[in-house]
């Protein structure tokens, strides 16, 4: 499990400033979070805590703890190309050049979005999967596990039933 010390401080010092604001010692905040004082202090040295404590102590100063989904987090948008068919030509022409450098690929695109077709390039044929997969790597961490290859494939913007035969097309085409 990770730990996330930063999160962890960040709430209890937004739920201790809430407490102060409505007036309360650590002693009553936690008498009405029905916990014991020492275990408010503990809190505030860990790096990790149960959901229950927490909605206890937001409860006790008339917060509540949700989860807030963004449509499309930061890093998301950041991933996934908008892809057209000038991108579409340019990903073909770099798999047909049969180049494996990091620094071709990353030009074309997020490098999670083009570890993702190096990865699934690794799997056709004619092409040297030892280095398509050693690319994936260099260009995203972990690109060949396989939950984050189904990822990819998920929430790709190219899926491989339009870009392999685009791709196997121009091995045809250049035999």
């Amino acid at each position: 499990m990770r730990k996330s010390t930063n999160s962890l401080s960040s709430l209890l010092k937004t739920l201790t400033d809430l407490a102060r604001q409505q007036g309360n010692s650590d002693a009553e905040w936690s008498r009405r979070a029905g916990m014991p004082k020492e275990t408010l202090c503990r809190l505030r040295s860990r790096s990790t805590c149960d959901f229950a404590t927490l909605q206890s102590l937001g409860s006790a100063v008339g917060a509540q703890l949700v989860v807030q989904h963004d449509a499309a987090p930061p890093a998301a948008r950041e991933q996934w190309p908008l892809v057209d068919r000038k991108l579409e030509a340019a990903l073909v022409e770099a798999a047909l050049s049969g180049s494996t450098r990091a620094a071709d690929w990353r030009r074309l695109g997020p490098s999670f979005f083009v570890a993702g077709l190096a990865v699934m390039l690794a799997s056709v044929q004619g092409f040297d999967r030892k280095q398509y997969l050693q690319l994936a790597e260099e260009l995203h961490p972990g690109a060949t596990v396989p939950r984050v290859f189904q990822l990819w494939l998920d929430e790709t913007p190219l899926p491989p039933s339009r870009f392999l035969p685009m791709v196997m097309n121009g091995v045809t085409d250049a035999e």
